[in-house]
């Protein structure tokens, strides 16, 4: 039986991808991800889980209303937490054995984050969801994958997009002429100012050597061929 070519995962996934289309969470979306980590996860990976709350909260929009920048990305922070449940709830009824996990402690609801735990929640099995970002103002989910990857000695960061099957020369939905590229570097990828993550965490990604695979998250199956080694998506490495 073919081996897996990554041991231990980060998946990062947007709040947007699990939106419907007149809802704030979307009970099939979750069914879908939960199939996908479950494929997965059979064969004996480990696996983390980010995820944004850009279907709850879009700070950007209540920033530029005037509203406190910290205030505006604490409710942000709250707002992938209530994500984290609901993909929590979507894994145990497929069968896994969850922890959620949050940096801004809320003890009724989630563990505390904290490091050596959630690298033993791993190890016996547990999917791991890091909810709550970094727990500070400022950093971007981007920058809280980037960094519990690091801190759970992830081997890659699978980073989920919708719709799109990779990082491209433009935004396919408006360029014909765009076209993917199979393989970047942390450098290529902040000079051309593509879409792959955001600056400040794609800069720790190369200051920490951590790759990068972007792929398209509403691709069945997707995330289960690159765990066993097949070139999906697009590569952000250091060479």
């Amino acid at each position: 039986m073919q081996e897996p070519k990554y041991r231990r995962v980060l998946i990062k996934l947007s709040g947007e991808q699990i939106k419907g289309t007149d809802e704030v969470v979307s009970y099939d979306m979750l069914d879908y991800l939960a199939r996908e980590v479950e494929a997965v996860h059979r064969h004996g990976v480990e696996v983390a889980l980010v995820i944004g709350g850009g279907n709850i909260w879009r700070g950007n929009q209540s920033i530029a209303r005037g509203m406190d920048t910290a205030q505006s990305h604490y409710m942000g922070m709250l707002g992938t937490i209530i994500n984290s449940l609901a993909l929590q709830d979507a894994l145990e009824r497929h069968g896994l054995h969850t922890r959620a996990m949050t940096a801004i402690q809320m003890n009724e609801v989630a563990e505390p984050y904290i490091r050596r735990r959630a690298t033993r929640h791993m190890e016996k099995g547990r999917v791991v969801i890091l909810a709550g970002g970094t727990g500070n103002p400022y950093f971007t989910t981007d920058s809280a994958a980037a960094l519990r990857a690091a801190e759970i000695h992830a081997q890659v960061i699978l980073m989920a997009k919708n719709g799109v099957d990779g990082v491209y020369t433009a935004d396919p939905r408006r360029d014909p002429k765009a076209t993917r590229i199979d393989h970047l570097t942390y450098m290529e990828a902040l000079n051309r100012g593509l879409a792959v993550m955001d600056s400040t965490a794609l800069t720790f990604c190369m200051d920490n050597n951590i790759p990068i695979i972007v792929f398209n998250a509403l691709q069945a199956g997707t995330i289960e061929r690159i765990v066993m080694g097949e070139q999906v998506g697009t590569l952000v490495s250091r060479a």
